[in-house]
């Protein structure tokens, strides 16, 4: 196949479109109750308990809160995360010095994934920092924090500009960064692990769709167990800091440990394990079979 960098930018670019906005549809309902567990994490006794208040406080709609957000920041996340993905392959085969044809090994995959995430953390964290505070917003007005909450993405958008302004959308891009970078380095190597594992020493661009969508579970699996405090105190910051300067990760992290405990930084995990095989493994099956759709279009 022959394609120019910028056609596989563009290709890449909208096949991460793709897998994001696959990802979203099918994770939302459990991001929405991980994120209030989150944050409130002495209002709900587990998931169940979680997912019953909010469908009896707000209904059904209440689950899909901050999917306008969402579908931005994982869409806008995903679409850099694989362009950039393809340019830091590239990089890192030059450091190694591979030949354009020679395969990267597992570990150089997982840094040149672990690099892109650097560059995809930037278009996540506005995005998300409304997604989180649109989700949290029943529970902030029944607290009392809140006498009257912005209801819609725009809402909130004006909230923080003009409380904030433009900096206000970067509220917990540290905490982003402290998650991605390395997290991302153990979801692509899970990923190409797990695809060679399937593939059984054939090919691996010629897995079906099962194993796919296992690796891309298996991936977020390996992603969410090691970033998973790392998130909730971005969760909290982002929230919180709403209602003036927080105190920045590690005030915010040794705040929750001494008054909460240990135990309070895994609020809503079970959630977010559940949702990462389906969630991951249509991220991956949507980006691969879409790349390679757009790939043979262009074959030589």
């Amino acid at each position: 196949m022959n394609c120019s960098p910028a056609l596989q930018a563009a290709i890449d670019l909208t096949a991460g479109a793709l897998g994001g906005t696959a990802c979203v549809l099918t994770r939302q309902p459990f991001d929405t109750m991980k994120v209030k567990m989150q944050t409130f994490p002495g209002l709900y006794k587990g998931l169940a308990d979680c997912g019953l208040k909010t469908y009896a406080q707000v209904g059904l709609r209440g689950f899909y809160k901050g999917t306008g957000p969402a579908l931005m920041a994982y869409v806008a996340e995903n679409s850099v995360l694989f362009m950039c993905y393809g340019f830091c392959q590239q990089f890192v085969g030059k450091v190694v010095g591979l030949d354009q044809q020679e395969k990267l090994s597992h570990l150089q995959t997982a840094a040149a994934g672990s690099s892109a995430s650097a560059f995809a953390a930037l278009a996540l964290c506005p995005t998300e920092l409304v997604k989180c505070r649109l989700q949290t917003m029943h529970e902030l007005e029944m607290s009392g924090r809140l006498a009257k909450s912005p209801k819609t993405v725009w809402g909130v958008v004006k909230s923080i500009l003009r409380k904030d302004g433009p900096l206000g959308f970067y509220h917990g891009l540290s905490s982003t960064l402290l998650q991605e970078v390395p997290g991302y380095f153990f979801f692509f190597g899970g990923y190409e692990l797990s695809r060679s594992f399937f593939a059984s020493g054939g090919s691996k661009d010629e897995l079906g769709s099962v194993p796919l969508m296992l690796s891309g579970g298996i991936a977020g699996i390996c992603l969410w167990l090691l970033i998973y405090p790392v998130d909730f105190v971005k969760s909290r910051i982002q929230v919180l800091s709403m209602f003036g300067k927080q105190a920045g990760f590690m005030g915010t992290l040794l705040s929750v440990v001494k008054n909460e405990g240990i135990a309070a930084l895994y609020s809503g995990m079970k959630a977010t394990l559940i949702r990462a095989f389906p969630a991951n493994g249509s991220l991956f099956l949507a980006y691969e079979y879409s790349r390679k759709m757009m790939m043979s279009q262009f074959e030589a």
